[in-house]
């Protein structure tokens, strides 16, 4: 299993000299069958524009999972040119609380908002409700639950291949559910059951503990919490996700290197880094 980290960034994208080797567009992660074309997409936000370069400009063909509907998280749909070219197939699961997934959307992506809506993406777009519960997408086990994000429904999720493991938890707010252990964050049922044993867990890295509680009302995770949550869960690799949008390249680089730890492998995510599992 390849994944392929296409927006990096959260809230909003972050542009300029300091930012280029994290990367400034939002969360988008793309994963592909070893040597296949990406067939599976976790979030749509300015990442989403990215996927095009790795199909070499053909026509997508495969699911878009969106955890939440989130500026940051959407933006990037009406400017994916994989999308809209001929031939193309976009299965889109959303969070939907009243089942009509194209109205759900349309609330962002209609006039005066936007002047595209989700009908206009092109004919090989489809959507339906997300919801919690395993389902096999494109040849993968996916397994999405309901975890704690401020604004709104938010899922996160865990993908397999039979042979090796990812979960994607991009934005989390453990602190809703209590303090937890360590004082990060409550490390509840959903986040455990998506990291357990995963070989590669991308995870909410937006603060570090000492801006608590100062950013708690944003609805994120600490770095800390990442750490605690991958040790406890037995994952094996912990990939630093959706980075504050002023954290520079110099931070980012900084807080990984503190996040380091013996038992865990800690990396930053970065935009076009790739991870291939296992390795």
């Amino acid at each position: 299993m390849r994944v392929e980290f296409c927006g990096v960034r959260g809230s909003t994208p972050a542009p300029g000299a300091a930012f280029v080797r994290v990367g400034g567009h939002t969360s988008c992660v793309a994963i592909a069958h070893n040597g296949e074309a990406p067939s599976l997409l976790l979030d749509g936000g300015t990442g989403l524009r990215q996927v095009t370069a790795l199909l070499q400009g053909q026509a997508f063909q495969g699911s878009l999972l969106l955890s939440h509907l989130h500026w940051d998280h959407v933006h990037g749909l009406p400017f994916f040119t994989s999308g809209a070219a001929e031939g193309a197939r976009v299965e889109v699961q959303l969070p939907s609380p009243d089942g009509d997934p194209v109205a759900t959307l349309e609330r962002g992506m209609s006039p005066p908002h936007f002047p595209v809506g989700p009908m206009d993406l092109g004919p090989g777009w489809a959507y339906r409700t997300l919801r919690e519960g395993e389902q096999q997408l494109e040849g993968f086990t996916v397994l999405a639950r309901v975890i704690p994000h401020k604004g709104g429904q938010t899922f996160g999720f865990r993908v397999s291949d039979g042979t090796s493991s990812m979960a994607y938890l991009s934005d989390h707010m453990p602190l809703a559910l209590g303090d937890g252990p360590a004082g990060y964050g409550a490390l509840h049922d959903a986040a455990m059951a998506l990291a357990d044993g995963v070989d590669l867990l991308v995870h909410d890295a937006q603060y570090v503990a000492a801006e608590f509680p100062r950013v708690a009302y944003l609805g994120h995770a600490s770095v800390e919490y990442c750490v605690s949550l991958a040790r406890s869960a037995g994952a094996r690799r912990l990939a630093l996700f959706h980075h504050a949008p002023d954290r520079t390249d110099d931070d980012v680089e900084q807080m990984t290197a503190d996040a380091r730890c013996d038992d865990v492998d800690v990396l930053t995510a970065t935009q076009g880094l790739v991870v291939d599992l296992p390795n």
